[in-house]
């Protein structure tokens, strides 16, 4: 009962120091600066300036109150604080008051039960051997760990079913957890495989792009060696070309006229090679007409006999 009371008390003092706590009074009041009241505030503001003081004075007691600047944003705080404290405060009395009178009818209980165990069967604390005290402790101290009102079998074994529950769901919870952690291992090690993949991937890209870096910087030094080279032969033609008008060149030795003249002969040429081609039956023929005309008399001979030949071999079949 002692221990009730004492918890109760213990619950009272933490629930006001807990309101000075959550309101950081005595931490924040030490850094402000009080100003002092003005008639500039209106009737509701005085009025909770009134409750703010008055709740400072109930919390600090005989100790002064910290100076604090008066503003609408502090004094809004302080009395929203102020409505808090004294709320958790009421509730807490409650809460002391219900504990008082619990305490009172589990002491009416306590001294009915010696009266009982006097009178009835001749017990008394006093007379309890050390093993039956120590006893007696042991089930008033798994009462209270269970929460039972008494120490009878009916009130201990829904007690420790309910425990058995717990112990089982726990269990069950326990088992799932453990489905889901060799789950999550596994994807796991395959995240790490595919981290390590990735690891490979991207070295080997570093790698590429350092090789493809490499070759974009050498192609840029060629480009501009390219593009010095190209301005270089560029000026020397303009010079060149300069030069060439200053001389009065005729155009048809340029270069150019050159090429063009060098595609036509070979259109030209591969136009002539049919024509050698048709022309090579008649190369054989003499330039002189009276030569041309021997070389016919001689063919007509040539002829003649070959028809008499071819007549005479047709009689002799």
């Amino acid at each position: 009962m002692r221990t009730i009371w004492g918890s109760a008390k213990a619950q009272s003092k933490k629930c006001c120091s807990f309101s000075l706590r959550t309101a950081g009074v005595t931490q924040s009041f030490k850094k402000l600066v009080f100003c002092g009241f003005t008639t500039a505030f209106s009737f509701a503001m005085c009025d909770k300036i009134k409750k703010v003081n008055s709740w400072l004075s109930t919390v600090f007691g005989d100790q002064p109150v910290p100076h604090f600047e008066v503003n609408t944003r502090t004094v809004d705080i302080l009395y929203q604080l102020a409505q808090s404290s004294e709320a958790r405060c009421s509730d807490t009395a409650l809460l002391l008051e219900d504990l008082k009178q619990k305490a009172s009818e589990y002491q009416a209980e306590g001294a009915h039960l010696q009266d009982v165990l006097l009178q009835g069967v001749g017990l008394s604390g006093a007379s309890l051997s050390k093993p039956a005290s120590d006893y007696l402790s042991a089930l008033v101290d798994t009462a209270m760990v269970l929460g039972v009102r008494d120490t009878s079998l009916g009130s201990f074994m829904p007690a420790v079913n309910n425990l058995t529950n717990e112990l089982l769901e726990a269990e069950k919870s326990n088992r799932r957890l453990e489905r889901e952690l060799r789950a999550l291992r596994k994807r796991l090690g395959a995240v790490l495989v595919l981290r390590s993949n990735l690891q490979e991937d991207v070295s080997k890209t570093v790698k590429s792009q350092a090789v493809e870096s490499a070759k974009a910087e050498e192609r840029l030094l060629n480009m501009d060696f390219v593009t010095a080279k190209a301005k270089e032969l560029g000026n020397r033609r303009e010079r060149a070309e300069a030069q060439l008008v200053s001389r009065n060149m005729d155009k048809s030795i340029t270069h150019q006229a050159i090429v063009q003249l060098s595609e036509e002969v070979t259109v030209l040429k591969q136009e002539i090679i049919p024509l050698k081609k048709k022309l090579e039956p008649y190369m054989d023929l003499s330039p002189s007409p009276s030569l041309a005309q021997v070389k016919i008399e001689e063919a007509k001979r040539e002829l003649a006999a070959i028809d008499s030949q071819l007549e005479k071999n047709m009689d002799f079949k």
